[in-house]
């Protein structure tokens, strides 16, 4: 198991994982990630984790999705009304 989270650990520091594709691969939410990582991790470290994904886009596959749809999208003059 001590594996499982050694891996888990490495793919949660990863920016560009997100804790979709975490629970595809281990089965476990992102709130189980965070009980992970909090008890596998140094205090400041955890911290500092947290600080850096909270929020993060990368992180959420759906906000991603739906964000990047519209990252290119620019309004047309006759859309505006």
């Amino acid at each position: 198991m001590s594996q499982n989270y050694n891996q888990i650990i490495q793919l949660a520091w990863h920016d560009k994982t997100s804790f979709d594709e975490i629970k595809r691969i281990f089965n476990i939410s992102e709130n189980g990630v965070i009980k992970v990582m909090r008890t596998n991790l140094k205090t400041n470290s955890f911290k500092l984790w947290r600080k850096r994904v909270s929020g993060r886009r990368s992180k959420h596959q759906k906000k991603s999705e739906i964000l990047s749809s519209f990252e290119n999208y620019t309004i047309k003059p006759n859309e505006i009304y």
